[in-house]
C-alpha cells in the first residue's frame, strides 16, 4: 500500500513538472528554415558584440510588446529560424506568396500550420522584418506598411 502511494505520488509530481516545463504542450517538429538574404550585412539580429545580443539591424522594425501577444493575421506556416540562437521564426503564406516575414523576440513560439487569429506567441521586443522574393530566388529586405505590421499586434476579431 506504502509502496504504491509512493509510486503514484511519484508519477504525479513528474505529470506536474513535465506541464510545468512546457512539455505538455510542445509545438510539433518543423524544420528549421533557411533562406538567403540578397543583401549582405555583417551585424543581424542574434549576433554579439562585446557579449550583448544585437535586437536589430537595417529592414527591421522593432515594437515594445510589453509581453502582449501577436496573432496570424493570415493562414500560414511558422518555421524557427535556421540559427537557433537567433530566436527567430519565418512565416510564410500562400495569401502573400512572394513574402516571408521574420519575427524575432518571442518566447516559445508556436510552430507549424496556424490560421489566421491564431496566437503565435508572445515577447516584450517584437523585431519584424519582411522579406521580398526576388527573381534570383533570394529574399531582399524591404519596409513593410503600418497596417501590415499592425495587423500581427491586433486583436482577432471575436
Amino acid at each position: 500500500m506504502r509502496r504504491a502511494r509512493l509510486i503514484t505520488h511519484r508519477f504525479w509530481l513528474i505529470a506536474l513538472l513535465s506541464l510545468a516545463t512546457g512539455c505538455g504542450w510542445r509545438s510539433p517538429e518543423v524544420a528549421p528554415l533557411t533562406i538567403q538574404v540578397y543583401q549582405d550585412w555583417q551585424l543581424s539580429y542574434g549576433d554579439e558584440i562585446g557579449g550583448y545580443q544585437v535586437q536589430g539591424g537595417l529592414g527591421d522594425i522593432a515594437l515594445d510588446l510589453r509581453g502582449d501577444r501577436i496573432h496570424m493575421p493570415f493562414n500560414g506556416e511558422v518555421f524557427p529560424a535556421e540559427s537557433p540562437a537567433s530566436g527567430c521564426v519565418y512565416v510564410s503564406s500562400a495569401e502573400v506568396p512572394a513574402y516571408l516575414f521574420r519575427i524575432c523576440g518571442l518566447s516559445r513560439p508556436r510552430l507549424g500550420p496556424l490560421t489566421a487569429g491564431q496566437n503565435l506567441g508572445r515577447g516584450q521586443l517584437l523585431v519584424f522584418s519582411t522579406l521580398r522574393k526576388q527573381p534570383d530566388g533570394t529574399w531582399a529586405l524591404v519596409e513593410p506598411a503600418p497596417d501590415l505590421i499592425e495587423s500581427w499586434v491586433r486583436s482577432p476579431a471575436p
